[in-house]
C-alpha cells in the first residue's frame, strides 16, 4: 500500500514536471542487486521496470500502461543493429528451458514480449523464485547468466508499480 501511494505521488510529479528529456524514472524499490524504477517518457507514455545489473550487462522486465510484460536482456559486447530476430532459449535453475521464439534484437538489446497467458504469468512466477537464469542460444549454447537473487521482492514491486499504472489513462482525454 506505501508502494502504491509513492507511484501514484511520482506519476503526479512527473506528468507536472517539463520533459527535459525522453525519459525520467524514479527508483521504487531496491533488493539485494534488484532495482524497481518507475519510468515516464515525454509523450506521456509510464512504465515499471525491475532490472538486475552488472556493468555492461543487465536482465530486466517490463511493464506498460497497456498491460504489456516484455524481457531485456542487454549487454555493451552486443551489437545487433536493428531489424532482426532470433529464436533463443531461457532456462531458469534446473527448470525446463523455455523458449523464445522470434525475440527482436535491437542495437544491445534482445526483447521479447511475453504472452498474455498462463505460460507469461508461469515464467514471472519461476523468475521470482529462481536463483539463477540462464539465457542460451536455440541450440543450447550458453550466452549468458543472471542472478535471480532479490527477484521475488523486486517482481512483487513490479506489480505493484504495473498495477498503479494500468488504472492511469492517457494523457490525452479524448482519445
Amino acid at each position: 500500500m506505501i508502494l502504491r501511494k509513492i507511484v501514484l505521488a511520482l506519476v503526479a510529479a512527473m506528468a507536472f514536471s517539463a520533459p527535459v528529456a525522453a525519459r525520467q524514472s524514479e527508483v521504487l524499490f531496491s533488493h539485494k542487486q534488484w532495482q524497481v524504477e518507475l519510468v515516464a517518457w515525454d509523450d506521456g507514455g509510464l512504465g515499471c521496470v525491475a532490472q538486475v545489473s552488472s556493468p555492461g550487462e543487465s536482465f530486466s522486465v517490463w511493464t506498460f500502461q497497456d498491460g504489456s510484460v516484455q524481457l531485456q536482456f542487454y549487454s555493451t559486447a552486443w551489437d545487433f543493429g536493428e531489424g532482426d530476430t532470433a529464436d533463443l532459449q531461457v532456462q531458469i535453475d534446473r527448470k525446463p528451458n523455455w523458449n523464445l521464439t522470434n525475440a527482436d534484437l535491437y542495437r544491445n538489446s534482445v526483447l521479447f514480449n511475453l504472452p498474455d497467458s498462463d505460460a507469461g504469468v508461469e515464467f514471472l512466477l519461476e523468475v521470482a523464485k529462481g536463483s539463477r537464469l540462464y539465457l542460451r542460444t536455440a541450440d543450447g549454447g550458453n550466452v549468458q547468466n543472471y542472478s535471480l537473487s532479490g527477484s521475488r521482492a523486486s517482481i512483487d514491486a513490479l506489480i505493484e508499480c504495473g498495477n498503479v499504472i494500468t488504472q492511469q489513462g492517457p494523457g490525452n482525454p479524448f482519445n
